[in-house]
Formats: C-alpha cells, structure tokens, sequence
C-alpha cells in the first residue's frame, strides 16, 4: 500500500495510522493483529517517578464511547528504559514516548533520557491528561508556560521530532496550538479526550472512582473533526506544522475526515477494544479511497476540505 505511506516530522511511516498512548497500556500484544498496517506506536505516558494511578473503577462504557480515569500509573522513567522500550523495538514499528510530568524539570529530564535511545523516534509531550489532580493539564491550558515547556523540552532532545499533545478542555485550543509552534513544536496531536462524568443512580454516586474521567469513542469524533480543522488553518498550514488527528476514529471515514481538515496522521484509540484487526481495515479501505480520487498519494488529501 505505497499510496499510504507518509512522512511525520523525521519519521517514515508505512500508513498514517498511529496506536495512540494509554489505550493497549503495556501490552503490547494487543496490537500485533494489526502491526503491519500500523504506522507508528505512541507508548503509555511516562513520568519520571512511578504512579499509582487513581482509584477503581478507572474505565466505564458510555453511550458512543468510554470515560476514562487511569491517572497516569506508569512504572515510571528508568523502570520503562529498562523494562519497555525493548519489548517496544520488537514490534519493529517507529515508536513515539508519551512523557507527562508535574513540573518542567520532571519534562525536560525525562526527555533527556529517552532522546539519547536510538530506540525511540519521537518525544511527544502529554499536556493534556484530564484525570490528574496537577501537573499536565495546568501546562496545556496556560500558553505562556506550555511555550517554556516546550522550548526548554527543545532544547534536550538532539533532533529527535517533537510531538505535543493539546487538550480539548479549553476556550481555544488555537492558542496552545500557537504556543507550542511558537516552543518549537515539529507536530501538533489533537484531541485528547473531553471532561465527562456518569453517575450510578442506586448508589447516587459517582460511577468512577476518580469522578470525573475523560471521554473517548465516537461521540467526540465531530470535535475532534472541527478542533484538526480550526489548528489547520489558523496556525499550523502556514507553519507547516503537520497535525496528528485523534478522536472517535473506528472507520476510514473518520480518518478521512481528519485528514480531508488537515491531519496529517490519524490516531486510533478507543477502537482498538472493540477490534484487533482496525487498524488492517482502515488502512485497506482508506488505501481504496485514495485510489478512487486518482491520487497516487494519501498526502496529496491532506488539508483538501479545509
């Protein structure tokens, strides 16, 4: 499927379709149905100290998605160097890691480490996670700090392709966009997923453990679609910053869509439950459609309804 194939910053991939970070965790077993036509795989978010996570029940099903309230657990940064990044090379597929933190230290010092792996391809920044008390979504909604953060995770990295990832939970989401381009961001990834909460009406009380969690699945999918559409042409087309499209994606529909306002690659998430082979499904039907605009490339549709 050469028609697939794309360029993301300083990776190659064979398709634009990227396993996006949290959904397989660490078993990465769970992706192997569908390796061959997986573009690259964005690892769990790690931290540079270990975390528990919050408390159970952590996942609940909702209708056209799911909430989510994991909280970052993580072995954190030397357990994952020593323990995951192997198992993740064997999967013989460009690996991005997913790096979270409470403070700009805690950022640039876990980027430090995963730069000097020639394991790894990408650092993408995590400023958006919706379940932690402090820390990451603080520094996705304040512009000026994600701009330091992002010029101070710059300077570390030796080359390596910088990835941010932008919270939807904001009045613009332009302005952070604008910010981390401004920090010296190579790729901008949106959405992550959206506050929501779920009550269990004979208990009165919350169904997650944690109250609130984020939402993913479909029911997003329209919001992701205008959020790619609105960072495509207001900042990141005339920066020439390419757009990691996430949100709701389960058919090549929807991944056309993100990439018809802009995206350059797609993520797909909450998906990957439901079905192992998704990614081989929409990689072939979007191969398809490519075929049937008479384009002899998927980049050729980037930006074409924005």
């Amino acid at each position: 499927m050469d028609r697939l194939k794309i360029r993301l910053g300083k990776i190659r991939m064979r398709t634009p379709l990227i396993a996006v970070s949290g959904v397989f965790g660490l078993e990465y077993a769970n992706l192997v149905p569908g390796l061959p036509y997986v573009g690259a795989i964005v690892s769990k978010s790690v931290t540079l100290h270990p975390r528990q996570g919050n408390p159970h029940p952590r996942v609940i099903e909702t209708p056209a998605g799911l909430l989510n309230a994991i909280g970052l657990q993580n072995p954190g940064i030397n357990a994952f160097i020593e323990q995951e990044i192997p198992k993740l090379r064997t999967l013989e597929v460009p690996v991005i890691a997913s790096v979270a933190g409470a403070s700009i230290d805690e950022y640039v010092q876990c980027s430090k480490l995963l730069a000097q792996r020639n394991e790894i391809d990408a650092i993408e920044l995590n400023v958006s996670c919706p379940n932690v008390e402090m820390g990451e979504m603080e520094f996705g909604t304040d512009p000026t700090v994600l701009e330091q953060l992002v010029t101070s995770v710059r300077r570390v990295l030796d080359g390596k392709t910088l990835i941010v990832k932008l919270t939807p939970n904001i009045t613009d989401i332009v302005v952070p966009a604008q910010a981390a381009i401004n920090g010296g961001a190579d790729v901008i990834s949106l959405i992550n997923t959206l506050h929501g909460m779920a009550i269990d009406l004979k208990t009165r009380k919350p169904k997650l453990g944690n109250q609130v969690g984020g939402l993913s699945g479909r029911a997003i999918h329209p919001v992701a679609v205008y959020m790619v559409h609105r960072c495509y042409t207001l900042c990141c087309r005339d920066h020439q910053i390419p757009i990691i499209g996430i949100g709701g994606v389960s058919e090549y529909q929807d991944a056309m869509e993100l990439i018809l306002v802009g995206a350059t690659c797609v993520g797909i998430g909450t998906a990957i439950f439901l079905d192992d082979r998704v990614f081989e499904k929409i990689a072939k039907e979007m191969d398809e459609y490519v075929a049937s605009q008479g384009e002899s490339s998927i980049g050729s549709l980037v930006g074409k309804a924005a």
